[in-house]
């Protein structure tokens, strides 16, 4: 068994990865100082990519999309948020939302996945969901007993992404879940809504005005309303004109 063969058993038997094995005989030194430095260097930085691609993979985009693909031309920002912290992320830190408010097409998917998509690369632990999607799976654990488990795991993450906020209207107990996810998020982690709907209609979604509006005074006491106020893109872009 050749040396090289020993050294890949023996990180395989730490548990260590192939990568070690991969990159030791690259590494050129006069110390072996500075050649365990360099590998365990190289080691940490493939880690780091690895840690970030599998939060892409664990956040449950549909699909890939990214700020610099966005243009913010049409997009109304408050007062008190910039764009700069808008791009750089600094509220998801802070522990506030985004309500991204307009009409269907404006890019409110395409900025809510771009910024996901980055606090990833930042590091950050993210998961994105269809807004009806997360009420089915908060149902179908419930019935299963599996409840907490699965909103400790929602305890997890750094931005809670909900997708399409009141396109499809929810029973008692599905606004109930609901409410209880976005609430174990107050305070502790960043939330981002994509919704068509104006604040006054929520009560036509989710029948419980009391219940609406204590979930709409969570979401709005950290929070900012972004509007997209443009025409939309897959009208102009149509192929159908």
């Amino acid at each position: 068994m050749s040396q090289k063969q020993i050294v890949r058993n023996l990180c395989k038997s730490l548990r260590l990865g192939s990568n070690i094995s991969e990159q030791y005989p690259t590494i050129e030194t006069e110390s072996h100082e500075d050649f365990l430095i360099q590998l365990l260097n190289r080691e940490l930085a493939y880690r780091e990519v690895e840690r970030r691609n599998r939060y892409l993979k664990q956040a449950g985009f549909e699909v890939m999309k990214s700020l610099e693909d966005f243009s913010f031309h049409d997009v109304v920002l408050p007062e008190k948020l910039s764009l700069e912290e808008v791009k750089s992320e600094s509220f998801i830190d802070r522990k506030e939302n985004l309500i991204l408010y307009g009409k269907p097409g404006t890019g409110k998917t395409h900025l809510a996945t771009a910024l996901g998509v980055k606090a990833c690369s930042q590091g950050k632990q993210v998961r994105f969901f269809k807004t009806s999607k997360l009420v089915n799976l908060l149902c179908e654990a419930q019935a299963k007993n599996v409840l907490n488990k699965f909103l400790k795991q929602l305890e997890k993450i750094d931005l809670l992404i909900l997708d399409e906020w009141g396109y499809i209207p929810f029973e008692r107990i599905g606004t109930q879940l609901l409410f209880q996810a976005v609430s174990d998020c107050y305070e502790r982690r960043s939330v981002i809504l994509t919704t068509n709907l104006p604040f006054n209609d929520w009560n036509t979604i989710f029948y419980d005005e009391k219940l609406t509006n204590a979930m709409l005074d969570r979401l709005v006491h950290h929070g900012y309303l972004i509007i997209h106020d443009g025409p939309s893109y897959r009208l102009t872009h149509s192929q159908m004109q």
